[in-house]
C-alpha cells in the first residue's frame, strides 16, 4: 500500500463538462478528466502519488486521508 493509497478518490460524470472528473478531497479538487472512468481513475491515482512526493520533496506535513466513519460524517455534514 503507498501513502496515495489512504486518500479519497472521487470520480464524478460532469453533465456540463460531458466526461468524468476525478477528485482528491484532502489534496485537490478536480485533478483530471476524460470520457472513460477506468482512465480517469489511473490518473487520479498518478496524479495524487505525485502530489504525495512534492509535499514530501517541501517538507511539508501531508494532510491527513479521511477515510471510513470519519468520511460518512463530513458528508453527512454537507448534505
Amino acid at each position: 500500500m503507498t501513502v496515495g493509497s489512504k486518500y479519497v478518490k472521487i470520480i464524478e460524470w460532469s453533465d456540463t463538462d460531458n466526461c468524468f472528473i476525478g477528485s482528491c478531497p484532502e489534496l485537490f479538487y478536480g485533478g483530471c478528466h476524460g470520457s472513460n472512468e477506468r482512465e480517469v481513475f489511473d490518473e487520479l491515482c498518478d496524479i495524487i502519488e505525485e502530489m504525495v512526493q512534492l509535499y514530501k520533496e517541501d517538507s511539508k506535513p501531508l494532510p491527513p486521508p479521511i477515510s471510513g466513519k470519519e468520511l460518512v460524517n463530513k458528508l453527512q455534514k454537507v448534505a
